[in-house]
């Protein structure tokens, strides 16, 4: 799935978890090491026509990981709930899918060394506290059924 099925299909949720993903440059990218285990990384996270991308210095460990397994995580930059109105807080998101390689052909040209990733989308998930902050509230949206929404104490 495409980042554009997502704000086509539930445009409130898709710009919130856009805004969270925007609050900082510097996002967490889990990936695959050959051995299966986890592999956490920095990454820089770029929606932009419809899709989000991931740029990577060709020879990293994680463009290894993604070019060897692409199934990926991406979390976006969170904050702690602000004291004392904790349901104010905006949450926490995350996305994940499988990285296509793109080779810059949809930007024209990556620079020298780089590689250029666009994720197709698995799973977009955005956490937050409920009003009273007692209880979680965690809105999901997958290919196929779309957004959903629970409430977890």
């Amino acid at each position: 799935m495409r980042w554009r099925e997502v704000e086509e299909g539930a445009p409130e949720f898709a710009e919130k978890v856009r805004q969270l993903f925007d609050t900082r440059k510097h996002k967490t990218l889990a990936t695959l090491r050959r051995d299966g285990s986890p592999r956490i990384s920095g990454i820089e996270v770029e929606f932009r026509d419809g899709e989000v991308w991931l740029g990577m210095m060709g020879d990293s460990l994680k463009a290894a990981d993604v070019l060897r397994d692409p199934r990926l995580a991406v979390h976006g930059p969170t904050e702690d709930p602000p004291e004392p109105d904790q349901s104010s807080w905006p949450g926490e998101a995350k996305l994940s899918g499988r990285a296509v390689e793109d080779g810059g052909a949809s930007e024209g040209a990556v620079p020298e060394g780089a590689r250029s990733f666009r994720v197709d989308i698995e799973e977009v998930v955005l956490t937050r506290l409920g009003d009273p902050a007692d209880h979680l509230v965690i809105e999901s949206w997958h290919p196929g059924r779309g957004l959903e929404r629970r409430t977890r104490r």
